[in-house]
């Protein structure tokens, strides 16, 4: 496992994740994660994809950050919507107004989601867990956890009609 190969190609996913569950850049989060990852890399079994492990360690150590004293003595950000940041630097200013309008319905959309539909989608599709490790944690059926992202994708799509139709 090397794991300057894991810190290039999986540095935006952490960050992603971080921002999603702080609502903040931090980069000492960020650092955490890695040591924590290279501290335990002989835990890894290779059942699942080392980038869900990851993504797994990153959500973890997130949460425990906001579970601490040092968190609750600091100022909460003021944003209360977290929106990825994915920049596409070919458009002008007008573009990025849309790609983040388009970012903040479809958190609105997947927000809008029964809580079922909306915690399989979010480790599916943003945690990039398999099927079996998603089975796992919700103590459920593999084929359960396929109808639900089946049919979160479906009203999603219902929802998000327009923006695909751009």
């Amino acid at each position: 496992m090397d794991f300057r190969e894991i810190f290039n190609k999986d540095r935006q996913k952490v960050k992603n994740i971080i921002k999603l569950v702080t609502k903040e850049d931090n980069e000492d989060l960020e650092q955490e994660v890695y040591m924590k990852a290279f501290k335990n890399k002989d835990k890894y079994t290779e059942r699942g994809k080392l980038s869900s492990w990851l993504a797994a360690i990153t959500y973890n150590i997130s949460r425990d950050y906001l579970k601490s004293a040092r968190y609750r003595y600091e100022a909460p950000p003021e944003d209360d919507t977290v929106v990825v940041n994915m920049r596409d630097k070919k458009k002008g200013p007008e573009g990025a107004l849309l790609q983040k309008e388009r970012q903040v319905r479809i958190t609105e959309a997947i927000n809008s989601l029964n809580k079922k539909h909306k915690e399989v989608i979010v480790m599916s599709e943003i945690y990039n867990f398999t099927y079996e490790d998603i089975a796992r944690r919700l103590s459920c059926p593999v084929g359960t956890v396929k109808s639900r992202i089946y049919n979160a994708k479906k009203e999603l799509c219902q929802k998000l009609q327009d923006l695909i139709e751009e």
